[in-house]
């Protein structure tokens, strides 16, 4: 490649769903943007991979509901393909035979909740009602860039003041709600609601999903409302799948930052970044190669960023003692499985309706902790929460006809083991998941053609997720807003000049929403003297 070709403004470093967005702005706005992604394929955790011939996996994120509508509006990602499968409802079978089914209509929700409790019913409605206050008061936090609490800066006090004047322009009982869901468990916030326990389970499980937490850690009403807040097409806590697998909206993504000029390579592994003078000059690829950019922004995790493609010495002491002391911890396994037949469940026996939407092995609040107990002690959980979906039944071209993927999203699996290794322990830890959903489904052992076990280890290997944390680090509440990554660096910049943050360990955090990415994109072009759109 000629010399002065090798030369861009913005380097982005990872081609996830956030790395994409970043890079699609960037370009949007008239950059020369070169998007480095270590796999053969995009989309970093949101990918679409056939595992087993003919039956398509969304590997590791497998659902979408967070993704901005700012972005697929300013992208244009349906006319780049993006189609969002609405997800109807959760399911939940129990052991003694009976099962809770909630789904997407109102009134057919509120039935099946009262079969097992009147007053729940009612208080259901109410608890709707509070959660979407919560969730518009946090709305516009996850749109705007952190302050930064420490400064005199008039601007930064503007953004907090504006935060505090919100709250307290809430109704008294919306301040308690706001106040207790950033402090309490979820379990016990949501036993001030309600009194079914498999309901409680179900809804609890929110509050779990990405942190090594259990459901009666103080902390975890907060992630809860950070997952209702799913919004498809405007509509609060809709869930939903992408037609052809999650990668097809890191695809969409991909090709509208081509669109607009972004050049995009795949097996492309970076060694490190080049620091001359304090200031981010490009990158050095595994094989040697060097790239030179104005601009570097990194949308992998400050594990990698920091810790692993620069030299020690080129950051200052303390900040780095906190890059070190951000918590991972992943906690998460995933169980991918090919099958010939649905799995027949036996409180609900059959093919139907309640196959379609999120399957959940929630039974109950202490189930839930106790799978928490084990993973405190470095164990995988002997009976886990596992979430189970079944995209095939709603988009038939991820399976050959008249066969079905079903993806199994496990919780608890400690990175650190206390005895043995991930990798001994992967085909048992697999089989237990297995074991655990076959005791609803007694048929599932039987219909298995293929699968594919991921554990934290193998998340991290393959995905480049620092211990296979899912959101690029813990959404716990000394992780968020203006302390995500790093107090003092929350605003996508870093202590080197031009070297930029814009995955999920900034703000807002994880789920395929694509925000850092956006948030960050503005804050390049704010630096760079070409404002914002």
């Amino acid at each position: 490649m000629p010399a002065g070709n090798n030369k861009y403004d913005v380097i982005v470093i990872g081609g996830g769903h956030n790395g994409l967005v970043n890079a699609a702005y960037l370009a949007r706005a008239g950059k020369k943007v070169l998007v480095l992604e270590r796999r053969y394929v995009l989309g970093g955790a949101a990918v679409t991979e056939e595992i087993i011939p003919g039956f398509k996996f969304s590997v590791c994120s497998y659902v979408v509901s967070l993704l901005r509508p700012e972005i697929i509006r300013d992208l244009d990602l349906p006319r780049h393909g993006l189609e969002i499968l609405p997800l109807d409802g959760t399911f939940t079978p129990m052991p003694n035979g009976d099962h809770l089914w909630r789904v997407n209509d109102h009134g057919k929700t509120r039935r099946e909740i009262a079969r097992h409790s009147a007053v729940d019913a009612e208080a259901y409605e109410e608890f709707g009602k509070a959660m979407q206050q919560m969730c518009r008061f946090v709305k516009p936090i996850l749109s705007m860039v952190p302050p930064d609490p420490s400064t005199l800066n008039p601007k930064e006090l503007m953004k907090l003041l504006f935060i505090g004047r919100r709250f307290q322009h809430l109704p008294s009982e919306d301040k308690y709600n706001q106040v207790q869901l950033m402090t309490m468990s979820a379990a016990d916030f949501l036993d001030q609601w309600f009194e079914t326990d498999v309901l409680k389970a179900t809804m609890s499980a929110s509050g779990i999903i990405g942190t090594f937490l259990g459901v009666r850690s103080p902390g975890t009403a907060y992630v809860l409302l950070h997952h209702y807040m799913g919004e498809i097409d405007g509509a609060f806590r809709a869930w939903g799948f992408a037609r052809g697998g999650t990668g097809a909206i890191s695809n969409a993504i991909g090709d509208a930052a081509k669109e607009f000029g972004a050049e995009i390579r795949t097996s492309a592994p970076i060694a490190k970044i080049l620091v001359k003078n304090g200031r981010a000059g490009g990158v050095v690829l595994q094989n040697g190669d060097e790239i030179q950019a104005d601009i570097v922004s990194s949308s992998v995790d400050p594990n990698l960023t920091f810790l692993k493609m620069l030299d020690a010495g080129e950051l200052p002491g303390e900040f780095l003692e906190e890059v070190r002391r951000y918590k991972y911890r992943g906690s998460s396994g995933k169980v991918n499985l090919a099958l010939d037949a649905l799995p027949d469940f036996t409180c609900m026996p059959g093919e139907g309706a309640h196959l379609r939407g999120a399957i959940s092995v929630s039974p109950a609040v202490d189930y839930m902790e106790r799978a928490y107990d084990d993973a405190k002690y470095g164990r995988y959980s002997r009976r886990p929460y596992v979430d189970m979906v079944i995209p095939s039944l709603t988009d038939p071209s991820v399976a050959p006809p008249g066969k079905h993927v079903m993806s199994c999203f496990v919780q608890y699996a400690p990175y650190n083991l206390k005895e043995g290794t991930w990798d001994e322990k992967r085909e048992e830890f697999g089989n237990n998941v297995i074991e655990t959903v076959s005791e609803y489904a007694p048929n599932l052992k039987k219909i298995i053609v293929g699968k594919q076990v991921l554990t934290p280890l193998d998340i991290e290997r393959e995905f480049g997720l620092t211990q296979g944390n899912i959101f690029q680090g813990e959404l716990s509440l000394e992780q968020l807003f203006f302390l995500r990554p790093v107090p003092g660096w929350a605003q996508y910049r870093t202590p080197i000049k031009n070297l930029y943050m814009c995955g999920s360990a900034t703000h807002p955090g994880g789920g395929i929403m694509g925000a850092p990415g956006r948030l960050a994109a503005l804050e390049i072009l704010k630096d760079s003297g070409n404002g914002a759109h």
